[in-house]
């Protein structure tokens, strides 16, 4: 199976009067006693935060509008798919170049408007990442790491590992797969979820999607711009990527679409999904690259037949380790923004477990962000060891065989 609407939409419902519709039994589970966030805050509204990387170098990040003519999207009478993608890289320089919103403005308001809230009832998070920012080419080219995002959800959904791995060197891509999360395009028009009755053509379309993306990638190495508008591009992207060392990330269901699309696309050579199933062929073939699962609350080989079958069939090196109190929101940004609405919302401690568990938020995202740019270290650069063994830097991680 494939989860689905398990995003910020659950928790901003929370702060509203209105629940948000159709969402499934399992998704995280609404606090009781629903509250509305602007009796929290009666002057202005609050503005969220996450937590700047770590890594050593400044980001920059540019978003592209791609167009796939040799496919019809039949979710947009039949017109060619459109996708929205974002870059983010290590800057050469900064200054005077604006940092990126979490959510472009139009996408932002009818997010907030979808949960029952108003546009100004919280300010969504600024990124770390500056627009349009030139790329530093001083380390020579950079491997890539593609993330696909869970259901109704957004490509920036992840900023904090995203971020992460692109203050280590890292080139990452995060990919809008349109009509399933709300997404905002250059001239302005925001497409949201379909009903999840377009699931299984959704699943076909994201692993399209990241096939489409990747020979993007090539067009824009050699110099050509992919951009449906021409916008211009950052200088120092031309021969960026390195295009041999190419991995991919997912959350929930974009764990499905990363299995997928390494099965069917040898580009990908190493995949990490986060608390995310499988599906399709997949299940039954295995894989002979690089495959690492971190489990929170879904995805559970011994509660889940198609996963334990596929991680039976894999045939390379493979690695399940669980994180110990948390939740399945607490592998994306959520971690450290429901915290923020919690106290915005008075929220009690059993309140804030049902979302994200029991574990400190500081130890969850350290677990979000360290495991993650070791995978890729290890199976993109050759380097580093704590995946070989339980680190007694985090008691909270459990091998599991």
């Amino acid at each position: 199976m494939i989860f689905s609407r398990t995003t910020f939409a659950v928790i901003l419902s929370l702060a509203s009067p209105t629940a948000a519709t159709g969402a499934p039994a399992q998704e995280a589970t609404p606090v009781t006693t629903p509250v509305t966030l602007a009796a929290a805050q009666p002057t202005s509204a609050p503005r969220l935060t996450l937590p700047a990387p770590t890594g050593p170098h400044p980001l920059g990040t540019i978003s592209m509008h791609l167009v796939d003519h040799t496919r019809k999207d039949p979710l947009s009478g039949g017109r060619a798919r459109e996708l929205m993608i974002s870059l983010t890289y290590p800057a050469s320089k900064t200054t005077g170049y604006p940092t990126a919103p979490w959510l472009t403005p139009k996408a932002a308001a009818q997010y907030l408007r979808q949960q029952g809230l108003p546009p100004n009832a919280v300010q969504l998070p600024r990124t770390h990442a500056h627009e349009g920012a030139p790329a530093d080419r001083r380390r020579g080219q950079l491997p890539v790491v593609l993330y696909s995002p869970g259901n109704d959800s957004f490509r920036s959904a992840n900023t904090v590992v995203v971020e992460e791995l692109a203050s280590r060197g890292y080139a990452v891509v995060t990919i809008d797969h349109t009509h399933d999360g709300t997404v905002e395009f250059p001239d302005g028009q925001v497409v949201t979820p379909t009903p999840d009755s377009h699931g299984t053509l959704i699943y076909q379309q994201r692993i399209a999607d990241t096939h489409f993306v990747l020979n993007q990638l090539a067009l824009l190495q050699r110099g050509t711009n992919p951009d449906a508008e021409h916008r211009k591009l950052p200088t120092g992207l031309r021969g960026l990527l390195d295009l041999q060392r190419i991995g991919m990330f997912g959350y929930s269901a974009g764990g499905a679409t990363v299995a997928s699309a390494m099965f069917e696309n040898p580009k990908i050579k190493a995949g990490l999904a986060m608390d995310g199933p499988v599906a399709g062929p997949v299940v039954n073939s295995g894989l002979t690259r690089p495959y690492m699962l971190m489990t929170a609350t879904k995805a559970v080989r011994e509660r889940d037949p198609d996963l334990a079958r596929f991680w039976s069939n894999l045939k390379g090196w493979k690695l399940n380790i669980k994180t110990t109190g948390v939740e399945h929101a607490s592998y994306s940004d959520l971690e450290v923004i429901v915290p923020q609405l919690a106290s915005l919302l008075n929220w009690t401690p059993a309140q804030l477990a049902e979302q994200i568990g029991t574990l400190d938020p500081t130890r969850a995202e350290a677990v979000q962000r360290t495991y993650p740019l070791a995978f890729f270290d290890l199976h993109l650069r050759g380097k580093g060891h704590l995946l070989n063994r339980p680190s007694p830097k985090f008691p909270e991680v459990t091998f599991i065989p």
